[in-house]
């Protein structure tokens, strides 16, 4: 048996590989009135083989009813038939065919946890929280997570219409999307100025070794210059139990991690650190959004109980239970919920998620100009201004010497443009939405991709972490300040 952390995904249902303190097999027993009702199951079974419109095959109408009974409990339990289940088993390696989408079902709709780095679904601009409405303008509200999840499965390199309603948006999005193999590359890192940055985009079974690498290249190329690491888990819809837990005990000493309570007593289960902080009490900020979910939330959760980190960005998903998958007879698979997780503290996040300690809505940084007409005059312009005397000091431009002014419009005040090269903007629209176009060649690379092991990305190299990038900028600031700070406390 395994346990799940994850909600039901297009592409990837991940799960925790940690058996229970108690086996659920252990069956109890039935009661009189409950072979009664199987009675009326049984009744109703027959009545459908004999007197529905068209033949329906035996065992089609008992995985409905199955699927059914589960579906019935909670968003998360479902059943799966044999090919689902070795799908599945294959997604936790980390690759895995479809449009790199996590799920979930609400009120009958089909609801976006976070779509995975790097696929067709996030270069297209699929966002956390949207709804699912149509595929191939065909309506799938009311139509269960598993029919609406096979048909978004295809062959890679086929196409699929995808139509989208998004909070505070009047009008539906539609996309195109072209299925694709994916490869979950769940570790990334590179160095921004004197800070470690490592963005984790799901827990596989590869991310413990990824994060080890990506710590190791910080290391080795900042050496002792690193002030500060960003841990960034947004858009990080969940993964494996263990790796989660080894994630935070990489940055932990000692403590509690995890606990899972289920409906009874003996099937609690606590999990610790060990001691050894990977980053030797360096400052650590944590990033979250909406779609940082279930594993994702158990590693801010700890990280944030145990003072060990800043967490920064938006609320999280708020999932806070556990899924075990049990193998039943013909190579078939039942995922129930069968606990509720709690971080160190002992609180649950189930449907209230994660708060971060400071909340930065993403936004755009833009540079406000200088209105048009006005030039903004220093001391330095002034007439007979006194000049700086001090040995080796950088004596300010003349007015005219370097180019003039700008205004808002990026122009000099007599309208004309300057001959100074304009700053890159490369990127800068990379959260907008792509509506009704084609995604990128699904087999092109990003430049600067890692391996699974994970490797540097440069600069501005992905999506998750541009100079546009508004959150993440916030946290670079954090990490500066308290070294300064830092270097403050020991000059005085």
């Amino acid at each position: 048996m395994k346990k799940l952390l994850t909600s039901v995904a297009v592409v990837a249902l991940v799960y925790l590989a940690s058996p229970l303190s108690r086996p659920l097999d252990a069956k109890p027993p039935i009661k009189a009135e409950t072979y009664k009702q199987l009675e009326l199951f049984t009744e109703a079974f027959e009545r459908v083989k004999s007197d529905y419109v068209e033949e329906v095959p035996d065992d089609q109408l008992v995985e409905a009813a199955i699927n059914g009974m589960l579906a019935s409990l909670d968003p998360h339990s479902n059943f799966m038939n044999k090919k689902n289940w070795e799908d599945m088993q294959v997604q936790t390696k980390g690759e895995f065919g479809g449009l790199g989408l996590e799920v979930t079902e609400e009120n009958g709709v089909v609801k976006v946890i976070s779509p995975i780095d790097d696929t067709p679904a996030s270069r297209a601009g699929v966002q956390p929280g949207d709804y699912i409405t149509h595929l191939n303008d065909e309506a799938i509200v009311g139509l269960g997570l598993n029919e609406a999840v096979e048909k978004m499965r295809g062959a890679p390199g086929t196409d699929i219409k995808v139509t989208i309603h998004r909070n505070n948006v009047p009008q539906p999005l539609n996309f195109t999307l072209t299925r694709a193999v994916i490869k979950v590359q769940s570790v990334r890192w590179r160095v921004e100025g004197k800070v470690g940055y490592i963005r984790l985009s799901g827990f596989t079974e590869q991310t413990q070794s990824g994060l080890d690498k990506a710590l190791a290249g910080i290391q080795k190329e900042l050496g002792d210059k690193v002030i500060g690491y960003v841990l960034d888990l947004r858009n990080n819809p969940g993964g494996l139990l263990d790796q989660a837990i080894s994630v935070s005990d990489t940055f932990l000493e000692r403590g509690e991690i995890v606990s899972t309570r289920g409906r009874r007593p003996d099937q609690g289960e606590r999990y610790n650190a060990k001691p050894g902080d990977a980053i030797h009490g360096l400052p650590l900020v944590v990033l979250i959004n909406g779609g940082s979910a279930s594993a994702s939330e158990i590693v801010a959760g700890a990280l944030q109980d145990h003072k060990r980190a800043i967490l920064m960005g938006t609320q999280s998903f708020g999932k806070g239970s556990v899924q075990t998958i049990m193998p039943m007879p013909g190579g078939n698979a039942m995922k129930l919920t069968t606990a509720r997780y709690y971080t160190p503290s002992g609180r649950s996040i189930q449907q209230l998620g994660i708060t971060p300690d400071i909340e930065v809505q993403q936004a755009k940084v833009e540079e406000v100009g200088t209105p048009a007409g006005i030039i903004r005059r220093r001391e330095a312009d002034l007439p007979h201004a006194l000049r700086n005397t001090d040995p080796g000091a950088k004596q300010p431009a003349k007015p005219g010497d370097d180019a003039k002014d700008k205004t808002s419009d990026g122009k000099t005040p007599d309208g004309k443009t300057p001959d100074a090269k304009a700053p890159d903007n490369k990127g800068a629209g990379a959260d907008k939405a792509k509506v009704d176009s084609k995604t990128q060649d699904p087999k092109a690379g990003t430049k600067g991709q890692d391996a699974p092991g994970g490797t540097a990305v440069p600069p501005a190299a992905n999506g998750d972490a541009t100079p546009q990038d508004y959150q993440l900028t916030r946290a670079l600031d954090l990490l500066r300040g308290l070294s300064l700070l830092q270097q403050s406390k020991a000059t005085n």
